[in-house]
């Protein structure tokens, strides 16, 4: 019987075998085309969602950065502010011994290794606030500024010019541009 059914079958008969799956029929390319063809697309969807996302994050990323130098500029900005205001604010209060310095110099006395010490000290002092950009206002005989000094009193046209500082009763001081203490003067009026 196994004979007879090898002889019924008419491929076997003609040497035909079945088609190996690569070698499809015709009518299945399409489909398989179709099907590549919507992969590309989902890929190429993908990837443009993946570069619009990368672009969202180097700008956020630049974002971020720019802030944080922005930062670290107005931290810098305002620690040295806070320094110079806390050096001013001290600087301040030192100007009453410069002052009681001078007016210890000024007194009479037989001590003069009393007075050399206090020369001394004063000298000091004065080049140590001198170092950290101190100058002393002191513009006799200059034009009045009332940026730089205050008038206390007037003084007569026989005393000099007209609207210029007779006599300093106070010295003032600066720091850089900031005034620490405006200069108490005498100005002269016509």
């Amino acid at each position: 019987m196994k004979t007879s059914k090898r002889q019924t079958n008419p491929d076997a008969r003609a040497g035909q075998q079945e088609p190996l799956p690569q070698e499809q029929p015709a009518q299945d390319a399409p489909q398989h085309e179709a099907a590549q063809e919507e992969a590309m697309q989902s890929l190429e969807t993908r990837l443009s969602q993946a570069e619009t996302q990368r672009d969202e994050y180097l700008t956020m990323a630049q974002r971020v950065q720019a802030d944080f130098d922005n930062f670290r500029r107005r931290n810098q900005s305002v620690r040295a502010e806070a320094f110079e205001d806390g050096a001013a604010s001290f600087i301040k209060t030192i100007l009453p011994v410069c002052d009681n310095l001078e007016r210890a110099l000024a007194t009479e006395s037989s001590d003069e290794a009393l007075c050399s010490g206090v020369k001394l000290v004063q000298k000091q002092l004065l080049e140590a606030l001198e170092k950290r950009g101190v100058t002393v206002i002191d513009r006799v005989g200059q034009p009045f500024d009332p940026r730089l000094e205050d008038a206390v009193t007037q003084g007569t046209p026989e005393e000099g010019e007209p609207g210029t500082v007779a006599q300093v009763f106070l010295k003032g001081y600066q720091l850089g541009d900031q005034v620490l203490r405006h200069a108490m003067v005498k100005v002269i009026v016509a």
